[in-house]
């Protein structure tokens, strides 16, 4: 609402003052506007000042009882000067189980402090001289006048009066009082205001105050600069100094970059699903890899109280890094490094690196999954389902039942392999097993067995099955440098393909890539059709990458395919050997292809002049 639309601009268009002047409603409503602003501001800046000697949130404020001297000497000081400064009697930074006992501390010394200036403060009587001691023992000077004024109503001349003498007011200057904590570490300072005209609390007065309680570490530069006036400085405890604590030195620890204790994780694919089989218990190192490392101690620090006294501090402890079974201590001291590429283990207070992993059972849901970069050693079976791959070589006591295993070394299976057609088992060296029946195999070294039933070899070296029965049925198989047998096929006829020549890891591999594009580019079709999503365009990126990674290699295989072709010719040496032939094997040296029609003895069939022969 405007002035003019105000009631007392409708009631009164103008007045007059008390000088006869004219006024407005406007000018009327601005002094009261403006004597009110006044008003409100003094009442704002004293309810800052007053907020401002509040203790902060949490500092407990020491309370005095209305006859403590400190509370009689404030009140003297506020009827002489007129100032109603805030009484500030609290210990910023004072921890909060020693406060109470600080605060007690405070009380009795602010007491005794506070009894003796107040007994200075009080003005004093003046000393009576002999006469008038006399005279107010007689007390007949007191009776005569009080007499003579009875006797003289009309004003006659009386006894003169006595001025009254007043008392002799002291002059004190002010007064610093200083407080030490309990323990050294901290001093506060508060400053009792000058009497009588005496002199205000300066800087030099109230160094001097801490230089007398032998104050001399930590003192605040700016305990006198902060304060210009004086009545903000007294009744009031200043932290005028503070001690620093001493740091004890921390002691060394271990960091581990393998854990301890080997939690199981289960593996969750993009679609949520949890896989059973992958615990990750094993713990791969590469030679050099860091187990652990040590962090050094560090030095204690001194300190020091307010009086300038010292306060030792204990350096660190140093630790012992947990070297145990192939590991080694680099040569700073603070690592603990894998001597060579196994899986590393804490047991009885060190870390050690295992060449050989035991596992002293079968692989089932027990252990999980099997990956690690030394031996395997599996002392029961490979269960349906789980996957055991070493860099190493692998030895399995028990039998690899549907299983996918790839050893980086050699791979012996003790009591053979059984295979559902799906499950892989490869080597990178050559394969010893029992016997293999409905299985997958391949290795790019050479493989014996006992017996080869209706499965799928991929062999770079050469395969021999001279032990045992040595009897080969079924299945298809494939071996760069020939293939050794006591008996290929059987009576019944059963077909059973051998190859001989080329590369056959590499074209398993390729019919794997090949396999692998096929399914990429199903599921790129299916994401096609899919609506946009952060999800589909990141599996769509990746999708493109694998098709492009795929894609060279497989020029990589073109290639190396293209080579193998041309030295097809001079592989004369190439055959395949054995005791008994029958019918329904099917045997190709490079493009040559022969089917045996009838059973053949001491058979050794190889490639003469472009023709297979089985002489």
């Amino acid at each position: 609402m405007g002035i003019r639309d105000s009631f007392l601009f409708r009631l009164f268009n103008s007045v007059q003052d008390a000088d006869g002047q004219e006024q407005t409603a406007e000018e009327i409503i601005g002094d009261v506007i403006e004597q009110v602003t006044e008003a409100e501001r003094q009442a704002a800046e004293h309810l800052i000042k007053e907020e401002a000697s509040l203790p902060p949130p949490g500092v407990k404020e020491l309370e005095l009882p209305w006859d403590h001297a400190l509370i009689r000497l404030y009140d003297l000081w506020t009827d002489q000067t007129g100032e109603h400064e805030r009484l500030c009697l609290y210990l910023e930074g004072v921890a909060e189980d020693k406060v109470d006992k600080e605060l007690k501390r405070l009380e009795r010394e602010l007491d005794e402090e506070a009894k003796k200036r107040l007994k200075e403060a009080i003005p004093k009587q003046p000393e009576k001289t002999e006469e008038k001691a006399g005279e107010d023992a007689s007390g007949e000077l007191d009776v005569l006048a009080a007499l003579a004024a009875m006797d003289n109503p009309e004003g006659q001349e009386a006894l003169p009066e006595e001025e009254p003498v007043k008392p002799e007011e002291p002059v004190l200057d002010a007064l610093p009082y200083v407080f030490l904590s309990s323990d050294k570490m901290a001093a506060w300072l508060m400053v009792f205001p000058p009497v009588g005209g005496g002199k205000e609390a300066d800087q030099e007065m109230l160094m001097e105050a801490l230089r007398e309680k032998e104050i001399t570490f930590g003192i605040s530069e700016k305990l006198a600069a902060d304060f210009s006036d004086g009545a903000e400085l007294y009744f009031r405890m200043l932290k005028a100094a503070k001690g620093e604590e001493a740091v004890q030195g921390k002691d060394g620890y271990i960091v581990d970059s393998f854990p301890r204790v080997v939690e199981r994780k289960f593996e969750v694919d993009e679609h949520d699903r949890v896989d059973y089989a992958s615990l990750n218990l094993i713990q791969n190192a590469e030679k050099g890899d860091v187990i652990c490392e040590a962090v050094p101690p560090t030095k204690g620090i001194t300190g020091s109280t307010v009086l300038g006294q010292t306060l030792s501090a204990k350096d660190g402890k140093t630790v012992k890094l947990p070297k145990g079974r192939n590991t080694e201590i680099s040569e700073d001291g603070t690592k603990l490094l894998a001597l060579q590429a196994g899986h590393v283990e804490f047991n009885n207070g060190s870390f050690q690196v295992k060449t050989v992993m035991e596992i002293d059972s079968n692989v089932d849901y027990n252990t999980g999954n099997i990956n690690f970069l030394g031996d395997v050693h599996i002392r029961g079976d490979v269960c349906s389902g789980f996957t055991v791959r070493a860099v190493g070589d692998i030895t399995v006591d028990g039998v690899v039942e549907s299983g996918n295993v790839e050893a980086g070394g050699e791979l012996v299976v003790v009591k053979g392999i059984v295979g559902d057609r799906d499950s892989v088992v490869k080597a990178h060296r050559d394969i010893y097993a029992k016997y293999l029946e409905n299985s997958i195999v391949h290795t790019k070294g050479n493989l014996h067995t006992d017996c080869i039933l209706h499965s799928d070899v991929y062999c770079d070296g050469e395969i021999k099955v001279c032990t045992g029965k040595g009897v080969v049925i079924g299945g298809k198989l494939r071996a760069a440098r020939g293939m050794e047998a006591k008996i290929v096929g059987s009576k019944s006829g059963s077909p059973t393909v051998v190859k001989l020549g080329g590369q056959p890891c590499a074209e398993f591999e390729k019919k794997l890539l090949v396999k692998e594009n096929e399914d990429l580019k199903k599921e790129m079709a299916k994401l096609e059709k899919q609506p946009e999503s952060p999800s589909r365009t990141t599996r769509m990126n990746k999708i493109r990458l694998d098709l492009s990674v795929n894609g060279m290699k497989m020029n990589r295989f073109e290639q190396d395919m293209e080579r193998i072709k041309d030295k097809l010719e001079k592989q004369g040496g190439i055959r395949l050997r054995c005791q008994i032939a029958y019918p329904g094997v099917s045997l190709s040296v490079g493009d040559e292809k022969s089917q045996l029609t009838r059973e053949t003895s001491s058979c050794n069939a190889r490639l003469v002049e472009g023709e297979i022969r089985w002489s």
